[in-house]
């Protein structure tokens, strides 16, 4: 069973770690999202111009492509993919493909590390996703968007088996609370997941009472900038 499958619910995915005091997505940030209880990390991953996977947000810095850069012209606060699972062994990574030269480089490194069992696969391209996992079969992963659209559109059309099918080899969705003016945490929404086996996992809840609320709706998890406020929240009112 995928380290995945057994997170608590619910659960607190740190997006690209807890950094107000520090560079986001930096090993700092992350360290510093695990002591105040995060349960993930969610990161970026990028290539370098050697094919070394490396973990930033932007594609871009100093207005130069990340892939234009060596490894060691790289600023040094942005960590390899390497550097942060070998620094935190026991952490599972959530890992957004944020290009296509990253499917390789972000294969290989988790393959190294026998990492497969604490990683989650996702991108807002599916065939990044399909691709990476592909070089890296074991992964967790999450549905692009246009396949939570195909699940939508199948619901409002009455087909709930058929959207219900769509999710079913997943082992999250990961989505905004609304995308096109629909609610997509819905008692509608949540009916089709729950049947789907999938956890879900609702970005990004940085306000308290938001937070409270989606916990209290049944979501398995938030991705939040605020894993401080999160743990806070959820040691309060729903640790048992």
């Amino acid at each position: 069973m995928h380290a995945y499958s057994q997170l608590p619910s619910p659960c607190i995915l740190a997006h690209q770690g807890l950094w107000q005091t520090c560079p986001a997505n930096t090993l700092e940030a992350f360290s510093r999202a695990i002591e105040f209880g995060a349960d993930v990390i969610e990161t970026d991953a990028h290539s370098s111009k050697e094919g070394i996977a490396v973990l930033f947000h932007d594609d871009k810095i100093y207005g130069r492509k990340i892939n234009e850069f060596s490894i060691d012209e790289l600023p040094a606060y942005v960590p390899t993919l390497e550097a942060a699972l070998t620094s935190f062994p026991q952490t599972l990574f959530n890992i957004d493909i944020k290009s296509s030269a990253a499917e390789e480089p972000v294969a290989r490194t988790i393959s190294n590390h026998n990492a497969q069992n604490r990683v989650l696969i996702t991108s807002f391209s599916s065939q990044r996703r399909k691709r990476t996992m592909e070089l890296v079969p074991g992964v967790a992963h999450s549905p692009a968007m246009a396949e939570m659209i195909r699940t939508v559109v199948w619901s409002s059309l009455g087909a709930h088996r058929r959207a219900v099918n769509i999710l079913k080899n997943f082992e999250a969705v990961q989505i905004p609370t609304s995308a096109y003016g629909i609610n997509l945490v819905s008692p509608k929404m949540m009916k089709i997941y729950r049947e789907a086996q999938v956890q879900v996992h609702v970005w990004t809840i940085n306000n308290p009472e938001e937070m409270k609320k989606l916990f209290s709706l049944g979501v398995d998890g938030i991705v939040t900038d605020r894993t401080d406020v999160a743990q806070e929240i959820r040691s309060t009112y729903f640790d048992k």
